[in-house]
Protein backbone atom coordinates (compact mmCIF):
# COMPACT_ATOMS: atom_id res chain seq x y z
CA UNK A 1 0.00 0.00 0.00
CA UNK A 2 1.37 3.31 -0.97
CA UNK A 3 0.00 6.84 -1.02
CA UNK A 4 1.74 9.90 -2.58
CA UNK A 5 0.87 13.53 -2.96
CA UNK A 6 2.91 15.36 -5.45
CA UNK A 7 3.05 18.23 -7.50
CA UNK A 8 4.91 16.52 -10.41
CA UNK A 9 3.85 14.12 -13.00
CA UNK A 10 4.09 10.22 -12.80
CA UNK A 11 4.56 7.62 -15.09
CA UNK A 12 2.04 4.97 -15.07
CA UNK A 13 4.55 2.42 -16.59
CA UNK A 14 6.88 2.73 -14.28
CA UNK A 15 4.62 2.91 -11.09
CA UNK A 16 3.03 -0.35 -12.47
CA UNK A 17 6.14 -2.15 -12.66
CA UNK A 18 7.11 -1.29 -9.18
CA UNK A 19 3.96 -2.07 -7.92
CA UNK A 20 3.71 -5.20 -9.41
CA UNK A 21 7.32 -6.20 -8.65
CA UNK A 22 7.90 -9.81 -10.54
CA UNK A 23 5.21 -10.95 -8.16
CA UNK A 24 3.82 -14.05 -10.21
CA UNK A 25 0.42 -14.40 -7.94
CA UNK A 26 -0.70 -11.06 -9.40
CA UNK A 27 -3.48 -11.97 -11.67
CA UNK A 28 -5.16 -8.98 -12.26
CA UNK A 29 -3.65 -4.89 -12.13
CA UNK A 30 -6.54 -2.70 -12.87
CA UNK A 31 -5.18 1.39 -13.42
CA UNK A 32 -7.37 4.57 -13.40
CA UNK A 33 -5.43 7.81 -14.64
CA UNK A 34 -7.81 11.10 -14.07
CA UNK A 35 -6.83 13.95 -16.48
CA UNK A 36 -7.44 17.52 -16.35
CA UNK A 37 -10.47 17.83 -19.50
CA UNK A 38 -10.60 21.15 -21.77
CA UNK A 39 -14.29 21.72 -21.48
CA UNK A 40 -16.79 21.97 -18.65
CA UNK A 41 -20.23 22.58 -19.25
CA UNK A 42 -19.80 24.21 -22.53
CA UNK A 43 -16.90 26.60 -21.16
CA UNK A 44 -13.30 25.82 -22.08
CA UNK A 45 -11.10 25.39 -18.88
CA UNK A 46 -7.22 26.65 -19.34
CA UNK A 47 -6.49 25.13 -16.08
CA UNK A 48 -7.38 23.59 -12.99
CA UNK A 49 -6.21 24.59 -9.56
CA UNK A 50 -5.37 21.81 -6.50
CA UNK A 51 -5.40 22.63 -3.34
CA UNK A 52 -4.98 20.35 -0.24
CA UNK A 53 -3.93 20.28 3.61
CA UNK A 54 -1.18 17.91 2.79
CA UNK A 55 -1.32 16.14 6.37
CA UNK A 56 -4.95 15.77 5.99
CA UNK A 57 -5.12 14.68 2.73
CA UNK A 58 -2.32 11.84 2.89
CA UNK A 59 -3.93 10.74 6.07
CA UNK A 60 -7.31 10.71 4.60
CA UNK A 61 -6.03 9.33 1.13
CA UNK A 62 -3.86 6.02 3.60
CA UNK A 63 -7.36 5.32 5.54
CA UNK A 64 -9.68 5.00 2.40
CA UNK A 65 -6.85 3.06 0.93
CA UNK A 66 -6.61 0.67 4.07
CA UNK A 67 -10.21 0.16 4.00
CA UNK A 68 -10.39 -0.82 0.72
CA UNK A 69 -7.72 -3.50 1.44
CA UNK A 70 -10.14 -4.73 4.74
CA UNK A 71 -13.13 -4.83 2.38
CA UNK A 72 -11.35 -6.97 0.03
CA UNK A 73 -9.10 -9.22 1.30
CA UNK A 74 -8.25 -10.68 -2.14
CA UNK A 75 -6.52 -7.38 -2.61
CA UNK A 76 -2.51 -7.81 -3.29
CA UNK A 77 -1.66 -4.47 -3.40
CA UNK A 78 -2.03 -0.97 -4.09
CA UNK A 79 -1.21 2.62 -5.39
CA UNK A 80 -2.63 5.96 -5.14
CA UNK A 81 -0.46 8.87 -6.58
CA UNK A 82 -2.79 12.66 -6.30
CA UNK A 83 -0.97 15.65 -8.02
CA UNK A 84 -1.59 19.37 -6.72
CA UNK A 85 -0.98 22.66 -7.59
CA UNK A 86 -2.19 23.77 -11.27
CA UNK A 87 -2.36 21.99 -14.12
CA UNK A 88 -3.61 22.33 -17.41
CA UNK A 89 -6.03 20.31 -20.04
CA UNK A 90 -4.38 16.55 -20.39
CA UNK A 91 -2.14 16.92 -17.74
CA UNK A 92 -2.67 13.76 -15.44
CA UNK A 93 -4.48 14.42 -11.99
CA UNK A 94 -4.33 11.36 -10.57
CA UNK A 95 -3.81 7.75 -10.68
CA UNK A 96 -4.73 4.72 -8.55
CA UNK A 97 -3.38 0.63 -9.29
CA UNK A 98 -5.26 -2.17 -7.88
CA UNK A 99 -3.83 -5.62 -7.46
CA UNK A 100 -5.26 -8.62 -7.09
CA UNK A 101 -5.35 -12.39 -8.46
CA UNK A 102 -8.56 -11.81 -9.88
CA UNK A 103 -9.93 -9.04 -12.32
CA UNK A 104 -13.39 -8.45 -10.26
CA UNK A 105 -11.63 -7.72 -6.74
CA UNK A 106 -9.07 -5.49 -8.49
CA UNK A 107 -12.10 -3.63 -10.18
CA UNK A 108 -14.07 -2.96 -7.34
CA UNK A 109 -11.22 -1.50 -5.21
CA UNK A 110 -10.16 0.65 -7.49
CA UNK A 111 -13.80 1.61 -8.40
CA UNK A 112 -14.30 2.67 -4.23
CA UNK A 113 -10.83 4.26 -4.31
CA UNK A 114 -11.98 6.59 -6.95
CA UNK A 115 -15.69 7.05 -5.91
CA UNK A 116 -14.09 8.39 -2.44
CA UNK A 117 -11.10 10.53 -4.00
CA UNK A 118 -14.04 12.46 -6.31
CA UNK A 119 -16.41 13.15 -3.24
CA UNK A 120 -14.53 13.03 0.00
CA UNK A 121 -10.91 13.26 -0.68
CA UNK A 122 -9.75 16.76 0.86
CA UNK A 123 -8.44 18.40 -2.05
CA UNK A 124 -10.42 21.69 -3.53
CA UNK A 125 -9.93 22.23 -7.17
CA UNK A 126 -10.29 25.30 -8.88
CA UNK A 127 -11.03 25.60 -12.60
CA UNK A 128 -10.23 28.57 -14.27
CA UNK A 129 -11.57 29.42 -17.17
CA UNK A 130 -10.27 30.68 -20.87
CA UNK A 131 -12.60 33.66 -20.16
CA UNK A 132 -10.56 34.85 -17.54
CA UNK A 133 -13.40 33.78 -14.99
CA UNK A 134 -12.64 30.80 -12.26
CA UNK A 135 -14.82 28.72 -10.06
CA UNK A 136 -14.27 26.33 -7.23
CA UNK A 137 -15.61 22.39 -8.23
CA UNK A 138 -18.44 20.99 -6.11
CA UNK A 139 -18.85 17.29 -6.26
CA UNK A 140 -21.93 16.07 -8.26
CA UNK A 141 -25.05 14.11 -6.51
CA UNK A 142 -23.71 11.70 -9.13
CA UNK A 143 -20.71 11.19 -7.36
CA UNK A 144 -22.13 10.98 -4.28
CA UNK A 145 -24.69 8.54 -5.09
CA UNK A 146 -21.75 6.65 -6.39
CA UNK A 147 -20.04 6.41 -3.25
CA UNK A 148 -22.89 5.56 -1.63
CA UNK A 149 -23.60 2.27 -3.28
CA UNK A 150 -20.41 1.37 -1.30
CA UNK A 151 -22.38 1.33 2.26
CA UNK A 152 -24.34 -1.61 0.82
CA UNK A 153 -21.54 -3.88 0.63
Amino acid sequence: MSVTLQPDDFDISSELDALIGGRTSVGAAVTFTGLVRDMVKDQRISAMTLEHYPAMAQAELERIEAEAHAKWPDLTDSRIIHRFGTLEPGDRIVLVITLSSHRQVAFEAAEFIMDFLKTRAPFWKKESLADGQSDWVKASLKDDEALDRWKEQ
